[in-house]
């Protein structure tokens, strides 16, 4: 880890530290549960109004429109034209039950 120090004694490092925000996303053809990070000063739509076109989700499970599990990864880049909506979920586990 590499840090430096501003004259008035301010420390930087190379690590950004965010925090993990349960989401559910629905595509056309898809919904997908995980978890976005957001910087610990952003808002929800701070993270979806930057001007990248990915959003990066981890601990992703993706369902099919019939709600079956298809897919889990670790991590998901998905493109932000293909969402229909997302919001901030409560807790689940990754079959999408509550806990």
């Amino acid at each position: 880890m590499i840090n430096e120090f501003e004259d008035k004694g301010k420390i930087f490092t190379n690590i950004v530290s965010k925090s993990q925000v349960p989401v559910q996303i629905q595509t056309c053809t898809n919904l997908i549960r995980g978890m976005i990070h957001i910087g610990l000063d952003e808002r929800f739509k701070d993270e979806l109004n930057k001007s990248e076109m990915f959003i990066a989700i981890t601990d992703a499970s993706v369902f099919n429109l019939k709600g079956k599990l298809v897919h889990r990864c670790k991590f998901l880049a998905l493109n932000l034209n293909h969402v229909v909506w997302i919001y901030q979920d409560e807790a689940k586990d990754k079959t999408g039950d509550d806990l």
